[in-house]
């Protein structure tokens, strides 16, 4: 049984995730340098490290982006994928996370960092990948165990299995006992750990920790929990067995113990990975790979670099793939490859070939996009994997610095929305400018960024306009007249215009009822386009809605009449009626969804009450305990940053999406301030 369930063969990948400064690139550092690949592990602080290597994560000293490296251990090859902690961030590891076997989650004892651990975890079930969580920086730890593991548990809806327990030295964590191995360990900086005799209180510790692990194991074996009632003590070689089958089955979480920065507790979790995850196998039978000779790939990162084109991140799945192949892509496109380049955090090596299990890049794959299905055989395949989009939180209005870099500009977004689909642009057709939508402050502030250092683009930023508009309150009948002479052809346009308001949401209704040819019929439609002139912009400065115009009566001239002039009659009628129409402001107003941790519902009151938000409601959010739905309806010019405060209020972990429900009349004070604003502006 032990071979078959332990020890898959081939390269496997590994994905590092967890909640934000977890610690996610200290412990690749430790990783590489454990095993060989780097002599000394590198400084997130100092800028020396391997993973977050771009311009923009080392000013800011956090990851914006995925990062991949490639190590062995023990003759196994292991390409870890360093995700994002940042929630801002978290496209990169949702589009990563369908191509790997495993995944370690990294963790701090840290009950405000709960809600983003849950988010995590839950991702990984629903996925039904298999994970670990390494929590890290236990020389630190001030709580028992224990303690820790209860205020964990919560975040996850399997049971959290514990690995191994700390040995104290007083206030101190000096080492670990592994409850499978049944082994003691002194940490030593830097180097491996050290086995000491397992004694005293930390042998009746042993004892009970692991006899509470084989009782979680054994909710799943039934030989297992025999042998318990029993008091039989299981073989050890079963009880990894159990360990490894339960872990890839999604039926636990085992916990491991250590701290990333002293590369503590680093081999063992190497030996965890080795014998417990899954292969390149179990993952493609997950995605539902089908049985095929060619090879078969997922897309989970496209690349731009300065001066080496495009690359394109893979994780072969299945089958032999040779530079200069042409790959079939789910999307209907085909590329022929050029360069396949083992990753090695941003120093990648060229290579002729890759095998099933593989993580590599490929070059000039032109057509293809994250999230794509590659194969080698002759038909585009079904794509593996659907990754839903995520609904962004905050935009910017924005335009080229210099107006001659405006085609390079657009060049730049559509390249940057490749690497980072999670970015939105929509051009807004009353300003012109580009609206680019994010999912917040740091992630719109990194596009900019990339931008500017990247693409060579300089941008002006502000934030987008709001869709005020007006409409009317007062019926009028107003003539419109335009009478011009200049020397052969005069210009003559007259007529007379009912203008009434609608009910909120109706738009715009134009009818003619004009009798005895006042207005003859080749000129109605230059009448509609002259009225549709005149409501572009109303008196209070903004696009005029909800209005009835009939044209009831006019007059013309056979030889100076002409579309233009009555067109031009129309928008002078439109200009000098709607002032005394009693126009009134109009802001749009979106249903809100929030979702946030239960204890944070209190300050999402307040916040969304102190910017003229109506709480409509609020309920638990389905399927995740602890955390609550709150629906409102609010002005969109009070939406602009409201991420930001409502980020500050739940520890990064909440989040809301919106929806446009209507337009509502602003009156007094607050419409003044607007008018006066949109004035200056203008």
């Amino acid at each position: 049984m032990g071979q078959d369930v332990r020890s898959p063969q081939g390269p496997r990948c590994i994905a590092l995730v967890g909640p934000f400064q977890s610690g996610k690139t200290t412990l690749l550092e430790a990783i590489l340098a454990r095993t060989g690949a780097i002599k000394n592990a590198g400084s997130v602080d100092a800028g020396t490290s391997v993973g977050d290597a771009s311009p923009e994560a080392r000013h800011h000293k956090m990851g914006v982006g995925l990062s991949a490296a490639t190590t062995t251990f023990m003759g196994d090859s292991y390409t870890f994928v360093d995700c994002p902690g940042s929630v801002e961030f978290t496209h990169d590891m949702r589009a990563a996370l369908p191509a790997v076997d495993a995944a370690v989650v990294v963790c701090e004892a840290d009950e405000k960092k709960l809600p983003q651990l849950q988010i995590i975890l839950r991702e990984l079930e629903d996925l039904g990948i298999p994970r670990f969580l390494f929590l890290n920086k236990i020389d630190r730890a001030n709580k028992r165990i224990r303690e820790t593991l209860a205020t964990l548990q919560p975040a996850s809806r399997v049971p959290l299995v514990l690995r191994q327990i700390p040995i104290w030295n007083g206030d101190l964590i000096e080492g670990f006992v592994d409850l499978a191995l049944e082994r003691a360990f002194v940490y030593r900086e830097h180097k491996p750990s050290e086995v000491i005799a397992l004694e005293g209180g930390d042998l009746d510790r042993e004892k009970e920790a692991r006899f509470s692990m084989l009782e979680k194991l054994a909710d799943h074996d039934d030989a297992l929990m025999e042998q318990l009632l029993e008091d039989i003590q299981p073989p050890r070689d079963a009880v990894f067995d159990d360990l490894a089958r339960e872990l890839r089955e999604g039926l636990i979480c085992p916990v491991l113990l250590g701290a990333a920065s002293r590369e503590n507790g680093v081999l063992r979790l190497m030996k965890a990975l080795r014998h417990e995850s899954p292969g390149v196998a179990e993952t493609a039978k997950r995605l539902g790979v089908p049985s095929q000779k060619e090879a078969l790939a997922y897309v989970f990162k496209t690349l731009h670099l300065q001066h080496g084109g495009k690359l394109s991140m893979v994780r072969l799945l299945a089958g032999h793939l040779d530079d200069g192949a042409t790959l079939q892509s789910s999307s209907g496109e085909a590329g022929r490859v050029s360069g396949i380049l083992a990753v090695n955090g941003g120093h990648d090596t060229k290579r002729a070939a890759a095998d099933a299990g593989e993580t590599i890049a490929l070059g000039k794959l032109d057509a293809i996009k994250t999230g794509d299905t590659l194969s080698g055989g002759k038909t585009a395949p079904a794509a593996l994997v659907q990754i839903a989009p995520t609904p962004p939180v905050l935009a910017m209005s924005l335009s080229a610095a210099d107006r001659k870099d405006d085609v390079k500009l657009g060049q730049a977004l559509l390249r940057l929305n490749e690497e980072d689909p999670s970015l939105t642009m929509i051009q807004n057709q009353r300003t012109h400018d580009i609206v680019l939508w994010g999912q917040g402050e740091m992630h719109l502030r990194v596009a900019l960024e990339r931008l500017r250092d990247r693409f060579g683009v300089n941008v002006k930023s502000q934030p987008p306009a709001i869709g005020y508009q007006e409409t009317i309150r007062k019926s009028i009948t107003q003539r419109g007249r335009h009478k011009k002479q200049s020397g052969g052809h005069g210009q003559f346009g007259d007529v007379v215009l009912e203008i009434k308001p609608m009910p909120r949401g109706s738009g715009f209704e134009f009818h003619e009822k004009v009798v005895g040819g006042a207005v003859p019929k080749n000129y109605i439609g230059a009448v509609e386009e002259g009225v549709v002139d005149g409501l572009a912009k109303g008196p209070l400065g903004f696009p005029v809605i909800d209005v009835d115009v009939t044209l009831i009566d006019g007059s013309y001239h056979s030889v100076d009449s002409s579309d233009l002039a009555f067109r031009t009659a129309a928008r002078i009628g439109m200009s000098e009626a709607l002032p005394q129409c009693q126009p009134v402001l109009l802001e749009p107003i979106h249903m809100v969804e929030i979702v946030c941790p239960t204890e944070a519902t209190a300050k999402i009151n307040a916040i969304l009450s102190a910017r003229r938000g109506q709480i409509l409601g609020f309920d638990t959010r389905e399927g995740w305990p602890g955390w609550d739905c709150v629906r409102a309806t609010m002005p969109e010019a009070e939406i602009g940053d409201l991420i930001v405060e409502l980020r500050s209020a739940t520890a990064g972990a909440g989040g809301f999406t919106r929806q446009f429900d209507r337009m509502a009349e602003v009156t007094g004070r607050a419409a003044d301030q607007i008018i006066a604003a949109h004035r200056v502006a203008a």
